[in-house]
């Protein structure tokens, strides 16, 4: 008896040993998650002289966290939010900065923590606050391991491409590490919505024999190539991003500050010269007309903006890697903003709406099917019915889709 004991207790070892075997099988392809326009923490330090009301905070002893915190926007409150989050365009150097006395930092590059929720603190994790936490602990249930299988390259977001010099120095030695500490087993980026140009950006300067050895493949969700009608509510009218309790013109001024917001506007590759974009009492807007737009709101400095990020990934070179393109179809994305007497600017526009998923239109989703046939690597493309341009991230079918990627 004591004999069949110890048999069984060998064998039960040998299983558990054999089943952590197959499932550190499964993680193949190491992976290294690239997030979207506000898919990153920023932690925050003041030492201002000066803020919007005697109630905000001027200076702090340590950092804390500006984004996401749901109690920076609060009504009133706000206000102290917006004026730590904006930036100050420079139109003599074409670069941007916080407001003075203002520290931001982003935490957690390397893990996944700052990019799995939106908020800093672990009992605050809400759905509203989850961003790729649904891939990450699908990743670990495969075998992954965060901080070494499964990694997170946060950034910037309010900024573009042309000022992410010292982040893509961060990635190409994140994607290296990540490579050598999975026994020089190649990466697969995954990116969703802005992270998509900002990788593509990446990818296009750096050299093919690079990306041959250490990228595997590029997953891409939500992939905005050709920009969206979206942001351009973020410059007239304001956008509450969805957030009820949160009035989009409260969050105007930071949202008309971000060079990702003129980053991600309509491209005239994408839409045609007659397509009526914003509308109002005294004219209609379409791509051709960003700098009377901007006039007529009265920041110049953000058609400045928008012509420092237009042509960053305006025509759209394949990045000579293989692409996986995912995206949501079937849901009603702004297409056209509508101003009625004396609703411009300042109040919320009538929405017409298209096919997409919620955010981008979907001929900007489309936009992934260019390479095809342009680069030897393959470009695969799945869209996934009514689903949502951030909501995907928690899609089963999405994520049965990465599985059969990061294992093949």
């Amino acid at each position: 008896m004591v004999a069949v004991g110890k048999m069984g207790s060998r064998l039960a070892v040998l299983l558990v040993i054999i089943c952590q075997l197959t499932t550190l099988l499964d993680a193949k392809y190491p992976v290294v998650l690239v997030p979207g326009d506000g898919g990153s923490q920023f932690l925050a330090k003041l030492n201002k002289t000066t803020g919007p009301h005697e109630f905000c905070r001027q200076k702090t002893a340590e950092y804390f966290n500006l984004w996401l915190n749901l109690e920076e926007l609060a009504p009133y409150v706000i206000d102290c939010f917006v004026d730590n989050m904006k930036l100050h365009y420079n139109a003599t150097t074409h670069t941007t900065s916080n407001t003075p006395g203002v520290d931001i930092v982003i935490p957690g590059f390397g893990n996944t923590s700052s990019v799995e929720w939106l908020d800093a603190d672990y009992f605050l994790h809400i759905s509203s606050t989850s961003y790729f936490a649904p891939i990450v602990e699908a990743l670990v249930k495969w075998g992954y391991k965060r901080g070494e299988s499964v990694r997170g390259a946060p950034y910037d977001f309010r900024k573009a491409p042309n000022e992410f010099g010292p982040f893509y120095n961060n990635l190409t030695n994140l994607i290296e590490d990540t490579f050598v500490r999975n026994n020089n087993t190649k990466v697969v980026l995954l990116a969703h919505s802005m992270g998509n140009p900002t990788t593509l950006y990446y990818l296009n300067h750096r050299p093919q024999v690079w990306k041959d050895k250490y990228i595997h493949s590029f997953i891409t969700i939500s992939g905005v190539w050709g920009g969206a009608v979206k942001p351009l509510r973020l410059f007239s009218a304001g956008d509450n991003l969805n957030v009820p309790f949160v009035e989009g013109i409260n969050v105007r001024e930071e949202q008309r500050s971000m060079p990702s917001s003129a980053f991600l506007m309509p491209s005239e590759n994408f839409w045609s010269a007659n397509e009526v974009l914003v509308s109002q009492p005294k004219r209609n807007y379409t791509v051709k007309d960003y700098k009377a737009f901007f006039t007529d709101l009265g920041i110049p400095d953000a058609y400045l903006m928008r012509q420092d990020t237009e042509n960053l990934v305006k025509d759209l070179t394949p990045p000579g890697v293989e692409i996986h393109c995912l995206h949501g179809i079937n849901m009603p994305t702004p297409l056209q903003f509508q101003f009625g007497e004396g609703m411009w600017p300042d109040t919320q526009p009538k929405v017409v709406t298209g096919n997409g998923d919620g955010t981008v239109n979907i001929r900007s989703l489309l936009g992934c099917l260019s390479w095809q046939g342009k680069q030897k690597q393959k470009v695969y493309h799945q869209t996934f019915p009514k689903a949502e341009h951030t909501e995907i991230l928690s899609n089963k079918d999405v994520i049965a889709y990465i599985k059969t990627v990061v294992n093949s």
